[in-house]
């Protein structure tokens, strides 16, 4: 393993899109020390800001508070890297394979224009985590995000293809101009969930205001939702499923943009009834 410890808070954002397993493995400790990183506009060293221990293995842990350190991750393609503490913005941005966990929360755009490959973040997110850039078509294409605690707006924002779980409650906007892919609220979402949307599918567990231009359809219990939670439960989440624990309200939409995209609102059954 390579282990790399903060050992003094960057000033200005630090941009280390070099620090990941692709980046770092078959490298000696020193080759890995003398690597160039921006703090700012200026270029300096790993080893200037992080204690460098171990070298030439595929699974990288960062330790310190990386809340100024950004991108990450990013494009990484395999191994394993495991941050422990916050971390900053563009975390496994463009990712196509591998796994990020990280023990805190993480800045803007996590995930962002990710491939492949999973992050999971054990306290909250913020904005358009697995969104596309600006001035970008399309957002994540293929990956998970699973993010334990809330997320801030526009997760999701045009994705084509892969998965987000949230834990916690969701911002304004989740979902924004969806072209495909599954997100699920676990503890809901603020106003606009869905808006623009032209496929995918948002599946909340927590009642939802949904936009006058997403239509009710009918309630039912999917069945592509059973594969969702044998999926969830190897990350021990557990999402509802079952006709006798209730069903789920299908709202079509966005009918402002023709969309065919679906929010599946769930809703318990009466114990009562």
């Amino acid at each position: 393993m390579i282990r790399l410890k903060l050992k003094r808070q960057p000033k200005v954002p630090l941009q280390a899109e070099r620090l990941s397993p692709d980046g770092l493995s078959g490298l000696s400790r020193d080759a890995i020390g003398a690597i160039e990183i921006l703090h700012g506009r200026r270029r300096c060293r790993v080893d200037e800001f992080f204690e460098v221990q171990g070298e030439g293995a595929d699974e990288l842990q960062i330790e310190g508070d990386l809340r100024k350190v950004q991108q990450i991750g990013s494009r990484m393609t395999r191994g394993t890297l495991a941050i422990r503490g916050d971390v900053g913005m563009h975390l496994g941005a463009s990712m196509s394979g591998g796994k990020i966990t990280v023990d805190g929360d993480a800045g803007d755009w996590a995930g962002a224009e990710m491939v492949g490959g999973e992050i999971h973040i054990g306290g909250n997110a913020g904005d358009r985590i697995g969104g596309a850039y600006v001035g970008s078509l399309t957002g994540m294409k293929n990956g998970t995000i699973l993010v334990d605690g809330t997320v801030g707006s526009e997760i999701g924002l045009r994705m084509r293809r892969g998965l987000i779980v949230v834990g916690g409650q969701a911002g304004e906007l989740a979902g924004l101009q969806m072209k495909g892919g599954t997100i699920v609220l676990r503890g809901g979402a603020a106003a606009r969930c869905g808006a623009w949307m032209r496929r995918g599918t948002i599946v909340s567990l927590q009642p939802v205001a949904t936009l006058a231009t997403h239509h009710y359809s009918t309630d039912y219990n999917p069945t592509f939702l059973n594969l969702y939670a044998r999926h969830l439960q190897g990350f021990g989440i557990e999402i509802p499923h079952r006709s006798e624990e209730g069903g789920y309200a299908r709202y079509c939409g966005d009918g402002s943009v023709r969309g065919k995209g679906e929010i599946l609102v769930w809703q318990p059954r009466d114990a009562s009834v």
